[in-house]
């Protein structure tokens, strides 16, 4: 092996909390300049089987990055008011998949979540009325990507033998903007020697009353 190896060292930890939390901490040092945008592709169904698509979701996010035919983001950075991307108010996942122009439908895109504060911030509330479950995704990082197990063919089997089929699930994954390092106007991800990256990501469950 010759040349210079760039080297970012992760460490992750994943903890069950009293609050009814799945927390999830990041960090990670480097010796050299390196992009890093750490996060989890992990999927719920609040109805245990099904799909998704009457799920109630609210993203706080008054923009999003709009991707383009490869879904990378364009590197414009657009109001989601008039599109399918508002859920600013709760709305049911698949209630404007007709408007969505991508195949296979659904949704795979990049929300800037609107922080108003330092620390954790609420970036996304799900709800499912026939359980009554609730899910709230809570970050420090400024998006959120929204996906739709778009691509699930039925091919995959989980426990109890249920077939996972199109929509059966969805992703909150809190991270940095997707190509950030190639989009100026994104917030940089570049990690320098000395810096220490850090990221929290909590998922808290409740039950509506």
């Amino acid at each position: 092996m010759t040349g210079v190896q760039t080297c970012a060292l992760p460490i992750l930890t994943i903890s069950l909390t009293d609050a009814n939390e799945l927390r999830i901490d990041y960090a990670a040092t480097t010796d050299k300049a390196t992009p890093i945008n750490l996060t989890n592709h992990s999927y719920f169904n609040l109805a245990g089987e099904g799909d998704v698509l009457s799920h109630e979701l609210m993203i706080a996010a008054d923009y999003f990055t709009p991707p383009d035919s490869t879904r990378i983001p364009t590197g414009e950075i657009k109001a989601v008011k008039g599109t399918p991307m508002d859920f600013t108010q709760p709305q049911p996942v698949g209630a404007r998949f007709s408007q969505i122009p991508d195949r296979p439908v659904g949704y795979d895109h990049n929300f800037v979540i609107t922080k108003r504060e330092e620390g954790l911030a609420l970036a996304a509330h799900v709800y499912e009325s026939k359980s009554g479950r609730v899910m709230e995704a809570y970050t420090t990082e400024p998006g959120v990507q929204l996906y739709t197990s778009n691509f699930f063919d039925g091919s995959l089997t989980g426990k109890g033998g249920i077939v996972y089929r199109q929509h059966a699930a969805l992703c909150l994954e809190a991270q940095h903007f997707p190509d950030s390092v190639n989009q100026p106007k994104f917030p940089s991800v570049i990690l320098r020697p000395g810096q220490t990256y850090r990221q929290t990501t909590t998922y808290k469950f409740s039950t509506a009353v």
